[in-house]
C-alpha cells in the first residue's frame, strides 16, 4: 500500500524549499524527499551558504576591509586556523536548517529522508538508511536534486591535499599555497577567498577567457584587482597531469610549465544529481552532464506532470533563480495562477571583490546592433568609498541612445551584490538615464555611484527634442517641458 500526495518534491535545496512552502500555503498535501539526514540540500550544506559564510568570516578575521588604512600587515586575528572558520560555518548552517524545518512545520510540509527512485511515471520508492523501502504515488512531481561535483578520473582525489569544492570545507589546516583548477564561479570565489587569507593561490583555467557571461570590461577590471591581490591567474593553460607527491601537489601543464602547492582544489564543472533517480521508469532522459530539460516558463519536463527546477536544469544555476523556479513550478503544477518571472534577474559572484550584473553586456548590445552610451563611476570617487578606504570598485551602466533606457549594469567591488538591486528595479520598470539625473541619493553612500555613472552618460548623450533650454540670469538651466518617463 502506498501513500498518495498532490505533489512530491525530490530535493530540499532552494527550488524544492520554495516549491514545498508554496504548495503548503495552497493547502495541498506535499512531501519533500531528501537523501541527506538534514534538510537544505547542496545550497545549505556545501554550496551557497557555506562559501558565503566562509567569505565573510575570512574578510572579518583577516581585517581585509581595513588594510587600506592600516597597511597590508594589519590583522584582526593574527593566527587564523581552520577551526576559526568552521566554528562560524557550523553555527550558520545549524541556523539555516532550523529555519527551514520551522518553515516546513508551519506550512504542514511532510518530509522523508532517503534515496528516491522512480518505479513508474506516478510512483516512487524511497530507500531509507535503515534499509526500509517506502512506496509513494503523486499526481505531480518536482525534481530539484541540484548538482554534485564533477570528479574526472585523471584527478587523484584524496580528500586532504587534492579535494573538490565540497571537501574544501572540511580542511583540517589552512594551506600556505593552493592551486585552484577551473575559473568558473566556484573556482573564482574560493581562489579569491583564500587569497584574502594570504594563501598563495594559482588559478588555472584551460580556456583563454573566464566568466564569459560577464561583460568583458568588467572582467578586465576584476582581473586587474585579483592579480593585484596576489592571485596568479593562468589562462589558456591546459593540464597534462596532476600528481600527488605527498607533501605537495604537482601540476604539469601542456605549455611545459609546472605549478606546485600544498593543496589543489578541483572546481571545473558540476553534474546534475540525477543518476540514482531511475528516470527511465518515468520516461525521462538527461544530457551528458546529468541535467534535465524543462520549459523555462512552466518548468515542465517532457513528461508534463513531472517538473524540474534549480541547478538540475542548468544555467543560471543560482540559489535566487532556483527559488523563483521552484515557486513558479509549484503554482503551475497545482493549477494556481501566479505572476510570471521577471527577465531582469541579478547575477552575483561572491568573490573578493564581488561582481554583480543585471541586464545586457556591451558585447550583447553590439551583437544586437543597439546604439548605446556608457556611464562609469569609480567607488574611490565617492565620499563613502573614500571613508571606507576603497581603492577599487567600478559601476558601469549601459543606456540606449534611442530610448535612453537603462539596458544593463555591471558592478565590481565592495557591496556589488547588494547595490545591483537598484539596477534591477530600474530595468524592470523600464527606467531611463533621466532617473539617475533627476533623483537625489543619500550622501555619502556607495549607491551614489549610480548618479555619478548616470551623469557621466547623460553629459555625452544628445538632448531630447522635448527638452528646452531656458536662460535666466545668465545661467543656463536644462529643464524638461514634460515628465521624462
Amino acid at each position: 500500500m502506498s501513500t498518495h500526495y498532490d505533489l512530491i518534491i525530490i530535493g530540499s535545496g532552494p527550488a524544492g524549499r520554495a516549491a514545498a512552502i508554496q504548495a503548503g500555503k495552497l493547502k495541498r498535501r506535499v512531501l519533500v524527499v531528501d537523501r541527506k539526514d538534514r534538510l537544505g540540500g547542496v545550497s545549505v550544506h556545501t554550496g551557497t551558504i557555506p562559501s558565503k559564510t566562509l567569505r565573510e568570516t575570512v574578510l572579518n578575521l583577516s581585517g581585509w576591509r581595513e588594510r587600506s588604512f592600516y597597511g597590508r600587515s594589519y590583522r584582526v586575528k593574527q593566527d587564523i586556523h581552520a577551526g576559526d572558520l568552521k566554528g562560524r560555518l557550523h553555527q550558520t548552517l545549524d541556523h539555516e536548517v532550523d529555519v527551514l524545518e520551522h518553515q516546513f512545520t508551519r506550512n504542514h510540509v511532510e518530509t522523508l529522508n532517503g534515496l528516491a527512485r522512480f518505479t513508474g511515471p506516478h510512483a516512487l520508492e524511497v530507500a531509507t538508511e535503515a534499509g526500509e523501502a517506502t512506496r509513494l504515488t503523486a499526481d505531480k512531481f518536482l525534481i530539484s536534486t541540484g548538482t554534485r561535483t564533477y570528479r574526472p578520473g585523471y584527478v587523484p582525489f584524496n580528500g586532504q591535499t587534492i579535494v573538490d569544492s565540497d571537501e574544501v570545507l572540511d580542511l583540517e589546516d589552512i594551506p600556505r599555497s593552493l592551486i585552484v583548477v577551473g575559473a568558473g564561479v566556484i573556482g573564482v570565489e574560493y581562489a579569491t577567498i583564500f587569497s584574502a587569507l594570504d594563501v598563495r593561490v594559482t588559478l588555472i583555467e584551460p580556456r583563454e577567457t573566464f566568466l564569459d557571461f560577464i561583460d568583458r570590461r568588467t572582467i578586465e577590471e576584476f582581473t586587474h584587482q585579483i592579480r593585484e591581490n596576489g592571485v596568479d591567474l593562468r589562462l589558456g593553460s591546459a593540464i597534462d597531469k596532476i600528481e600527488d607527491a605527498g607533501e605537495h601537489v604537482e601540476v604539469s601543464m601542456a605549455n611545459g610549465r609546472h605549478v606546485r602547492a600544498e593543496m589543489l582544489m578541483f572546481a571545473a564543472g558540476r553534474m546534475g544529481a540525477t543518476d540514482k533517480l531511475n528516470l527511465a521508469a518515468a520516461g525521462l532522459e538527461t544530457d551528458h552532464r546529468g541535467r534535465l530539460d524543462a520549459d523555462r516558463q512552466t518548468y515542465q519536463t517532457d513528461v508534463p506532470h513531472i517538473y524540474a527546477a534549480g541547478d538540475v536544469i542548468g544555467h543560471p544555476s543560482l540559489a535566487s533563480t532556483s527559488m523563483q523556479q521552484g515557486r513558479v513550478a509549484a503554482c503551475h503544477a497545482l493549477e494556481t495562477p501566479t505572476l510570471p518571472e521577471s527577465p531582469w534577474f541579478p547575477y552575483g559572484i561572491y568573490s573578493v571583490p564581488e561582481i554583480s550584473t543585471c541586464g545586457m553586456s556591451e558585447e550583447e548590445m553590439q551583437d544586437r546592433g543597439i546604439a548605446y552610451e556608457v556611464g562609469v563611476a569609480r567607488f574611490r570617487e565617492t565620499s563613502r568609498g573614500h571613508i571606507m578606504g576603497l581603492e577599487h570598485g567600478m559601476l558601469k551602466m549601459l543606456f540606449s541612445l534611442k530610448t535612453r533606457r537603462v539596458l544593463g549594469v555591471q558592478i565590481v567591488g565592495e557591496g556589488a551584490t547588494e547595490l545591483i538591486h537598484i539596477a534591477q528595479a530600474v530595468l524592470d520598470l523600464k527606467g531611463t538615464v533621466d532617473y539617475f539625473v533627476r533623483n537625489t541619493f543619500n550622501y555619502p553612500t556607495l549607491a551614489e555611484a549610480y548618479r555619478i555613472a548616470g551623469l557621466d552618460a547623460f553629459n555625452r548623450m544628445p538632448i531630447p527634442k522635448e527638452y528646452k533650454v531656458k536662460r535666466e540670469d545668465n545661467n543656463t538651466q536644462l529643464s524638461a517641458s514634460k515628465e521624462a518617463n
